[in-house]
């Protein structure tokens, strides 16, 4: 650059002349290019025309010729070679060319290439056998149609399928043999170089299928894990298809004992009943360890460990989780307008912070609750059926400590008054929840008090039987409770908590005389008590049994027939949403979105249709966004039913997945004009972010606290979400989904759903004198962390790192499967959506995917850095 002064004074800059050597080069480059083009297309002219020639072995030089030099000009996919190009004007010509050409090796799109000559594909290059296998799938469709033959195109298949596993296209492999119904040749060809990446497309695209096909995915990713020996893998796929012969399989097919203790724990977060055999573990002492491992019976100290390691030890108090110091005087002057009710939330907020615990200041610790150290006994500042809970939640406090948690529930077992008895009973399956005891003590004693004349005392005994073998299947229970089904007189909440305590127990079993008992009862209710809100219970119990088994539920629906047409609506709703829950099943989406327009006698299956589409949904990550807009939808133009319902299905679809819209969503739905709606946005606001101490819903928590100080309810439920927030100070989930979201527990979203069918109607049941079902959240909650274990089965601190999870289906090469990450030392937590892998490679983990225990072995191959 050049300066010279202008008129006034001033430098201004006069740009010089540009360097046109540049230009000259680039010119010259561009002439030579041109004749070198000319060239190649006068060149390729003078092929096409050879190829015309009357003489064959002309013919065949002209064609070798241009299929090497086309072949040769295919090195990238991202454009169109130039020769190509130069050849398109002559492709109708070759083609009315090729019609006249007698049979001959000469002959070689699909077309051609069927009556062509038999040489490899492979040499034509990716593009080539892509655009091939498009063909082939529209094609194999049309002989389908005709029934034509299609031998001569499975040997085609065969041969992409090969090229496509060898040059790491493995999603393109099985996507042609989905087109063409056969995975068979699939496991031919999977390596142990590419069998991962195949089966990770495998189980991810069978979320999309329609049954019987993501049956036969899972299947063929579960063969292809078990010939790899991939056993953990291949037990997480057994556990998705709910095949116990699968999993024992696994189990034999595995030789190595600390393998099938990690196997154990994998079983025990699923929270299913199973005995291993001499078969699977030959030694009996290390069959009873294993067995112990199952049965959950360390898992009290396994969180306690947690806690100690990220010193949260500390018991806290609900004024540790209201902070009402930093609200204006108002909430604080109204905090005492229902005493009795803000005592009994007390206690809900106190049992789920220190859930676990064993620990708290208002029951295990009454002298340091008060700052004079005489605060009383908690539990004479509660009346009548708020006893209940307040007993109970000595059960959430000791959970899963059996032995600690039975020696201090018992003297409550004692007392003169009803309600305390029936509180230390439902404790009593609080303290044995998720954990499986060889005395079954929980059934010792709760037997005892089912058939007591006291309601109170049976719903206690009841409910706690329920709580404490979800999922066991035990026929002592079935015999138990179908006796009070059957039996005359029996008052109707005791017959519902009976029928939601059989649904919970066989949980997703399709048990033909458990359903016959709940239909029966059902059908033995008078229109008067079928009316009541605890009659939803009853319906839901049916619907628990068939949870997840999708088409197992026809001859129940059949009996449906004979109800009423408002109750069989209800049933039909309930059943359907119950079956296809977690199938992410797109028609019965759609089903259940028929069922919230309005239809006349659907009013009251119009919050179960609601809910039932956050079940259905959850599975996966897109239909669960597509949900939450179909929800927003509703808001706008459903009637009030739905509207009430809708909070709750958001509160299910992001359960501890504290997601920003959801949460501005029900911030603003938290203020509605009608109180249903507010009171069910509130709840939701709490299960959403439970058990993550996330801040800004803390502060939305406390704004309401304020703006609702006068209207006791409402408080109520602010009280119930905040609790619900800090649960287990943080170290909890209620999230039923785990191992990156493959699989559900089936126990965890009875409990769930359970729940939030009983705040469908929240007035009569919550903030009634059935608050106790708050605590079927239990089922659902476990420890949100990962910790890591040496061969001796004790904790060891390694680094981890943890980040946000990607998704890495179907990409190249060995792409990172987390982003964002920070590296901890273990044990650390893990939130929804987060991911952990190892930080070192001095130890290999025994399982795939790093959640909840994970034994670790040294790696052999592991050299110390100088």
């Amino acid at each position: 650059m050049a300066y010279r002064e202008n008129d006034t004074g001033t430098t201004q800059t006069k740009p010089l002349p540009k360097d046109t050597k540049k230009k000259d080069v680039n010119k010259e480059d561009l002439h030579a290019q041109l004749e070198e083009d000319l060239a190649l297309k006068q060149h390729l002219e003078l092929r096409v025309e050879r190829i015309y020639d009357v003489d064959p072995e002309v013919q065949k030089v002209a064609l070798e010729s241009m299929r090497q030099e086309v072949r040769t000009s295919i090195s990238s996919m991202t454009y169109v070679p130039k020769l190509l190009k130069f050849l398109r004007p002559h492709y109708r010509t070759l083609k009315a060319f090729y019609e006249t050409m007698l049979d001959s090796d000469l002959k070689e799109s699909l077309k051609y290439r069927l009556l062509g000559s038999e040489c490899d594909i492979c040499s034509w290059g990716h593009e080539y056998v892509r655009i091939l296998a498009g063909e082939i799938s529209q094609e194999y469709l049309m002989r389908q149609s005709e029934d034509a033959p299609v031998d001569d195109l499975m040997e085609l298949v065969e041969q992409i399928v090969a090229f496509h596993m060898k040059h790491n296209a493995e999603s393109e492999a099985v996507d042609l043999l989905m087109e063409v119904d056969d995975l068979d040749p699939l496991t031919e060809h999977v390596d142990i170089t590419n069998f991962r990446k195949t089966c990770l497309y495998l189980t991810s695209a069978a979320r999309y299928l329609p049954d019987p096909d993501d049956i036969l995915f899972m299947d063929t990713a579960y063969s292809i894990y078990l010939v790899f020996y991939e056993f953990a893998s291949a037990l997480q796929i057994a556990l998705f298809l709910d095949n116990l012969e699968h999993v024992c399989e696994v189990f034999t097919s595995c030789d190595d004992l600390l393998m099938k203790k990690q196997f154990c724990y994998i079983l025990a977060r699923q929270g299913i009943n199973f005995e291993l055999d001499d078969d699977m573990v030959e030694d009996d002492e290390d069959r009873e360890l294993s067995q112990a491992i199952i049965n959950n019976v360390k898992l009290s100290e396994g969180y306690l460990t947690l806690a100690r390691d990220i010193e949260a030890m500390e018991p806290k108090c609900p004024e540790d989780v209201y902070k009402t110091h930093l609200l204006d005087g108002r909430a604080i002057a109204g905090a005492n307008v229902d005493t009795a009710r803000e005592n009994l939330a007390a206690t809900f907020v106190n049992a789920f912070v220190n859930a676990g615990f064993g620990k708290d200041r208002l029951m295990t610790d009454l002298a340091d609750f008060s700052s004079d150290g005489s605060s009383g006994n908690w539990l004479f500042k509660n009346k009548e059926h708020a006893k209940i809970s307040v007993v109970a939640s000595l059960g959430m406090i000791l959970l899963w400590d059996v032995n600690s948690g039975l020696a201090q529930i018992d003297k409550y077992l004692h007392s003169d008054d009803n309600f305390v008895i029936a509180g230390a009973l439902l404790g009593v399956g609080l303290v044995n929840c998720s954990v499986t005891n060889d005395y079954d003590p929980a059934l010792a004693l709760l037997s005892e008090y089912i058939n007591k004349e006291d309601s109170s005392i049976q719903i206690g005994a009841i409910m706690g039987l329920g709580i404490a073998y979800a999922g066991a299947q035990d026929e002592q229970i079935l015999n138990s409770l179908i006796a009070i089904l059957k039996h005359e007189n029996v008052p109707h909440d005791v017959i519902a908590f009976t029928a939601i305590s059989l649904g919970l127990v066989f949980v997703g079993s399709s048990n033909g005389e458990v359903a016959q008992a709940i239909t029966d009862a059902l059908t033995g209710r008078s229109v008067s008590e079928l009316g009541q809100p605890l009659s939803r219970l009853l319906v839901l119990a049916l619907g628990l049994i068939y949870l997840g088994k999708q088409e197992g539920m026809e001859a129940t629906s059949e009996v449906s027939k004979s109800f009423s047409k408002k109750m069989r609506n209800y049933v039909d709703v309930t059943l359907l949403s119950c079956a296809h829950a977690g199938t992410g099943n797109v028609l019965t989406v759609q089903k259940l979105l028929g069922h919230c327009s309005h239809l006349e006698n659907a009013e009251t299956s119009q919050g179960s249709a609601v809910l039932g589409i956050a079940m259905v949904a959850m599975a996966e990550e897109i239909g669960l966004e597509m949900s939450i807009r179909s929800l927003k939808h509703f808001l706008q133009y459903g009637e009030q039913k739905i509207r009430r319902a809708v909070p709750l299905a958001l509160g299910l679809l992001c359960i501890s997945n504290p997601k920003v819209n959801v949460m501005d969503t029900l911030s603003r739905l938290s203020h509605d004009t009608d109180l249903e709606v507010a009171m069910a946005a509130v709840i939701s606001l709490g299960l959403i972010g439970a058990g993550t101490n996330n801040a800004r819903i803390a502060g939305m928590l406390r704004n309401l606290s304020s703006f609702y100080y006068n209207v006791p309810g409402l408080l109520f439920c602010v009280r119930i979400a905040q609790g619900l927030v800090h649960m287990g100070k943080g170290l909890l989930t209620l999230n039923p989904y785990h191992s990156n979201r493959l699989l559900c527990s089936p126990t965890a979203l009875a409990g769930l759903v359970t729940m939030l069918h009983a705040c469908l109607d929240m007035k009569s049941i919550i903030l009634g004198k059935y608050h106790f079902v708050l605590y079927y959240l239990v089922l659902a909650m476990k420890p949100r962390m990962l910790m890591t274990l040496d061969k001796n089965l004790e904790p060891i601190s390694v680094p981890v790192r943890v980040g946000e999870a990607v998704d890495v289906v179907g990409q190249p090469g060995q792409p990172k499967t987390i982003t964002g990450f920070q590296t901890h030392s273990t044990p650390v937590l893990l939130a929804a959506g987060e991911r952990a892998e190892l930080a070192t490679e001095k130890y290999v983990p025994l399982s795939p995917i790093l959640e909840g225990y994970v034994i670790l072995v040294e790696n052999t191959e592991y050299m110390e850095d100088n």
